[in-house]
């Protein structure tokens, strides 16, 4: 079915329109509805599945492409938040109320990656990127351990909320970036010369170099939202004409140009938590927004979640 309301695009700027950011279906389509705090959405290309994290009901969803059905995935999940996949297609998932980061193995089997950082326990971990070199870089805000609505409530051990990398050799877990107020959402570019950081409490996206050597440059805020009402960044997405597409809570979906300008945006009925690119050309963008899962099939194409190039499982289409 078909969502009803304000038209779905909104054009700020002209590119908004001539990078056919426009030119897709004329409505959301609403795939499920029925969460208390939906977010995580991921494609698996493998299974032709989606999956997400339904996070208060402590429940993992699962959306089958080819059946429309929708199915528990993981009861008594963690108050899963962020997903991803790793270059073996194995699902990379950041456990709020568990405070830690996850894989699921081919066989079902779970391989804790990190759960503290110089001894102490994280705060509770939120959303993932899986680097070309293997390394897993994650954000670490508070969100599940102020309350016991999406975790458990508790005091941070580490004081802070920062952005950490899990070094693909030893397992280790470095702290890359810190001084947010809470940092939410994390992309790499397709070159991953850049990571694109949303902060949710500061309202704006920061992107950092990235060395050589893992470690990434100071930064500096690439979008800013706060002049929008109901704005607040969440995750993060990029198409392959470049342009970075975030999931903008109470004001849709927001896409930018490369240079940084606020082009166009999409009208969802709901808060938008966080956006993720999927189907079998890559150009159905699902939504999950509070209570309900959207997707809209795009003129435009999402990049792959592993990363630049083809990942070896991915489904020949």
């Amino acid at each position: 079915m078909t969502g009803e309301g304000p038209a779905l695009y909104e054009l700020f700027d002209e590119r908004f329109r001539t990078g056919r950011c426009m030119n897709g279906d004329a409505d959301l389509e609403v795939l499920y509805t029925g969460c208390r705090w939906a977010e995580g959405p991921l494609y698996v290309p493998a299974w032709r599945q989606l999956v997400w994290s339904d996070i208060p009901n402590d429940r993992m969803l699962r959306w089958d492409e080819e059946t429309g059905a929708v199915s528990v995935f993981r009861r008594s999940a963690g108050h899963t938040n962020g997903n991803t996949l790793d270059r073996q297609g194995r699902l990379v998932t950041c456990e709020q109320g568990n405070r830690r980061v996850t894989r699921t193995e081919h066989d079902g089997t779970i391989t804790v990656l990190a759960d503290r950082w110089q001894g102490k326990r994280l705060n509770s971990p939120n959303d993932a990127a899986v680097k070309s070199d293997g390394s897993i870089w994650f954000s670490d805000p508070d969100f599940g351990i102020t309350s016991d609505y999406e975790g458990y409530r508790a005091d941070s051990e580490i004081g802070a909320n920062n952005v950490y990398r899990i070094d693909p050799d030893t397992g280790e877990v470095r702290l890359v970036a810190d001084c947010f107020g809470a940092p939410n959402g994390l992309v790499f570019s397709a070159d991953e010369q850049q990571l694109y950081v949303s902060d949710t409490r500061a309202g704006h996206v920061r992107v950092f170099d990235v060395r050589d050597d893992g470690t990434l440059s100071e930064g500096k805020v690439f979008a800013d939202a706060t002049a929008r009402p109901g704005a607040r960044f969440d995750n993060l997405r990029f198409d392959d004409g470049g342009r970075l597409w975030a999931a903008a809570m109470g004001d849709g979906v927001h896409c930018y140009d490369p240079d940084g300008t606020l082009i166009g945006r999409l009208v969802v009925p709901e808060a938008v938590a966080n956006i993720s690119w999927g189907g079998a050309k890559r150009n159905r963008l699902f939504i999950a927004a509070e209570t309900s899962l959207y997707s809209v099939v795009m003129a435009v194409t999402g990049t792959h979640p592993t990363g630049p190039g083809r990942s070896p499982w991915t489904r020949s289409v």
